[in-house]
């Protein structure tokens, strides 16, 4: 029983109530399943239909009933109100969820005098919805599902406490020949009404859309895609293709053709990807390619292929159909060609905004899905249609001579590096041994293409011109890939600052049982994102203190190779793609979480999870 207390405004009310879990008899059919009364607040879940068949999808009812005079804040409340979060925090995994769909706020006076403001807020039978896909991979029978709830209720001066409950909701799964009946209807009469959010955080700044407004979901997608160009998987390959349309500016019709098709090799391949995602089982995420080292071998080895021709060291003698996809040659062929390999590339690599749509799009039916990653696929295509278009924009490129063939060939070692990088990280993959992580040795071999680039970029500069700008320049630019090179090297295969502990479950479970913060690092080998970030941000001064202080555990889960449990724990996380990371408080509940962060919020998400720990 809850303390009949009640705080003012000026009490932080982060501060959470644990409850212990109780849990009653799963709802199946047209009775409820009722969680823990509250003193203000009863739950209750409700199914739409009798039960869901493999392959298919089924709406779960999350009902709040708020008593008077009491609100519940709403979602979109800010510190120091706790807003309302109903989210799904376990389920097997042949089931996907949505993020939840919130009914029509109200404007509510809060407060007395001249404190006095307005708040958002939630009165009287409150629904949240949820759309739950299930695999065609699932067996018949009952899948246990555990939902989580927080909120604060308020009355018109005052907030109580903050509460948070737990409980485990039984999906009845159907044999595929039976058909379900819909139930509950007047519940689910009101879901259209009821607004998604599509949260998305981008380095310190947040964004709240609705993806159930398709339109707003594709720009959401083509924004990621855009993005896309701008992440480490990518950017080698950008100048490539802007050498290529220049040599073919002086024609703008074959400029704008050259752009067209490797526009539609780019959308072609998205495409492919919605289409496996939403007919092969198993097959969940963009980046899901690259959890098979075969694949990422076998990318390795075309890239090499296509950088040893690009360098001019010799010619590779192939078939006659492989030459006219190979995507060094200046045709239509070639250009759709590259626009598949730049989509492949980029799926190692997940941009801010991408991640989100692309998550929430594999949990809708297939025609969302499929239009869904046609915008990521258009929205990473679009500058390159743009540059075709109008071909007076890189026409200070070199088309021919030396310097041409000068950057044709540092392009061409810097896509040797790549290729390294991709054999390197494929071949860990098979030697490694989940938990523990892959060798970091392949990135000398990286190193080396990279530092080449520079030296073959410094030593032919001096021999091509005499112009002391151009010389200090480029020059220059050589020094600084030699430096990166042995820099990058030592870095990346050196001792990380960072105390990790490698996942296992039952790792995770003796940290929160000893009453730890955890931070939780999802990463791979494979994973250029992932590096990039815990260089510039989990290796701050600041950061490395917080985490290698006695309170905190660092577990880096890394799914590099058959790290199934990693993989598991991810799904349960709410995501399909990395970069990601978490941050627990001891008590198990989720702090923060995101896929591009900064030191700022790590380190304001650490303290508040010590915080939370302290008060309670």
């Amino acid at each position: 029983m809850w303390l009949r207390q009640v705080i003012s405004r000026s009490w932080r009310p982060t501060i959470l109530a644990a409850l212990a879990l109780c849990c009653l008899p799963p709802a199946v059919g047209q009775s409820t399943s009722t969680w823990k009364p509250g003193s203000v607040v009863t739950i209750s879940s409700f199914w739409s239909q009798t039960g869901v068949k493999p392959g298919g999808q089924i709406k779960l009812a999350v009902v709040l009933d708020i008593q008077k005079p009491y609100h519940v804040i709403a979602p979109t409340a800010k510190d120091p109100y706790v807003p309302l979060n109903v989210q799904l925090i376990g389920a097997p995994d042949e089931v996907r969820g949505t993020t939840p769909l919130y009914p029509e706020t109200e404007i509510f006076d809060f407060g007395v005098g001249n404190s006095k403001e307005k708040i958002s807020v939630f009165s009287g039978r409150t629904p949240v919805f949820m759309t739950l896909a299930v695999l065609h991979t699932a067996k018949p029978g009952e899948m246990p599902i555990q939902i989580r709830i927080q909120y604060q209720a308020c009355d018109d001066r005052q907030c109580r406490f903050p509460v948070e409950l737990t409980n485990m909701v039984a999906l009845p799964v159907l044999d595929p020949l039976a058909q379900p009946s819909q139930i509950n209807a007047e519940i689910f009469a009101t879901m259209r009404a009821s607004k998604s959010r599509l949260d998305v955080s981008l380095f310190g700044l947040n964004f709240v859309f609705d993806p159930s407004r398709i339109w707003i979901l594709w720009f959401v997608a083509a924004v990621g895609g855009v993005l896309l160009n701008f992440t480490p998987c990518v950017l080698p390959l950008v100048p490539i293709k802007i050498m290529s349309l220049s040599r073919a500016g002086g024609n703008r019709r074959r400029s704008f053709l050259l752009g067209l098709f490797m526009s539609l090799g780019v959308v072609a391949f998205w495409l492919a990807l919605a289409a496996a995602i939403t007919t092969v089982s198993g097959f969940d995420s963009t980046n899901k390619l690259f959890q098979f080292p075969a694949f990422t071998i076998a990318v390795g080895l075309v890239i090499c292929v296509l950088a040893v021709g690009m360098c001019g060291l010799f010619s590779v003698k192939l078939p006659g159909w492989i030459w006219r996809i190979n995507p060094s040659e200046e045709s239509l062929g070639g250009s759709f060609g590259f626009g598949i390999m730049t989509a492949v590339l980029s799926t190692p690599c997940t941009a801010p905004f991408m991640g989100a749509a692309a998550a929430w799009a594999t949990t809708q039916s297939p025609v969302i899905t499929l239009s869904t990653f046609a915008a990521i696929g258009a929205g990473m295509a679009a500058p390159y249609l743009l540059l075709s278009a109008f071909p007076g924009l890189v026409k200070r490129m070199p088309r021919t001579g030396p310097a041409s063939e000068l950057i044709k060939q540092v392009m061409g070692l810097l896509l040797l590096a790549a290729g390294a990088y991709f054999l390197g990280t494929g071949i860990a993959g098979i030697l490694a041994t989940p938990p523990d992580p892959p060798s970091p040795f392949y990135w000398w071999l990286v190193a080396l293409f990279v530092a080449a680039a520079g030296g073959w970029l410094f030593w032919r500069t001096w021999q091509l011109t005499s112009k002391l700008h151009l010389r200090l320049l480029f020059g220059g630019i050589g020094i600084l890939l030699i430096a990166g090179a042995i820099g990058g090297g030592l870095k990346l295969t050196g001792a990380s600052p960072i105390h990790w502990t490698y996942y296992t479950p039952e790792r995770l479970a003796e940290a929160q049982r000893n009453r730890k913060v955890v931070l939780l690092e999802f990463t791979a080998a494979w994973c250029l994102n992932c590096h990039a970030l815990e260089q510039a941000v989990l290796h701050n001064p600041r950061v490395v203190t917080l985490l290698n202080s006695p309170n905190v555990v660092p577990i880096k889960v890394d799914l590099t190779g058959k790290n199934a449990p990693g993989a598991k724990k991810l799904l349960e996380a709410g995501r399909r793609t990395i970069p990601y990371l978490v941050v627990y408080a001891p008590d198990g509940k989720e702090v923060f979480s995101s896929d591009a962060y900064t030191v700022e919020q790590l380190v304001r998400a650490i303290s508040e999870a010590e915080g939370t720990d302290r008060k309670n």
